[in-house]
């Protein structure tokens, strides 16, 4: 049977997938040219990663999907632990990435290994991170989750849909997403080809 939750789940790893590998590229052609990146369309870019997969679809893994699992199986109880701890840090880090990135912009060039230090750093710990969940924690789910569970899920999941996974944003948000499909280079804007 398919499970809608489960299919937001992965939407939004690949959202956030594609997010990620747009900032890199744009850091890696910027870097290649010797000229500072869009500053603007980065900060848009992590408050995109802040607002939705941050406070949204992590605390809707945390407080919904591992628990459910948890009360149906012992399995996996290091790797939801794990889970749970970088979600619990995730917030933190999209900080520390914003200051870096703030850094850089006011500091200029003496700052700009130290942000794409710390964009390699997040890049990693998020690829780790989805990893873990798609190739451990989903097909567990799928295993031992039985059909009020997902009905639960799915209900949650349905609500605050990213944009970037071709749902309309609320009302508030169009203002970043228009941006950031303007602006952002592919795979996740339109903007100028780097």
């Amino acid at each position: 049977m398919s499970h809608p939750s489960f299919q937001v789940i992965r939407d939004e790893h690949q959202a956030l997938a594609a997010m990620l590998s747009s900032i890199s590229m744009l850091l890696s052609e910027h870097r290649r040219k010797g000229v500072p990146p869009p500053f603007a369309v980065l900060r848009a870019m992590l408050f995109y990663i802040d607002e939705y997969p941050e406070r949204l679809h992590h605390r809707k893994e945390t407080e919904l999907l591992f628990p459910a699992i948890r009360h149906r199986t012992d399995q996996a109880a290091e790797a939801l632990d794990k889970l749970d701890r970088d979600h619990a840090r995730g917030e933190q880090a999209i900080r520390d990435l914003e200051h870096a990135l703030t850094a850089y912009e006011m500091m200029g060039d003496s700052r700009a290994q130290d942000f794409a230090t710390a964009v390699d750093r997040y890049l990693e710990f998020y690829r780790a991170h989805m990893r873990l969940e798609e190739d451990v924690i989903m097909p567990l789910a799928l295993e031992v989750l039985q059909e009020e569970d997902w009905k639960q899920l799915d209900a949650a999941f349905a609500e605050n849909r990213d944009p970037l996974t071709g749902h309309k944003p609320e009302a508030e948000y169009e203002k970043l997403f228009s941006f950031i499909v303007n602006h952002a280079p592919a795979p996740i804007g339109l903007g100028a080809p780097l």
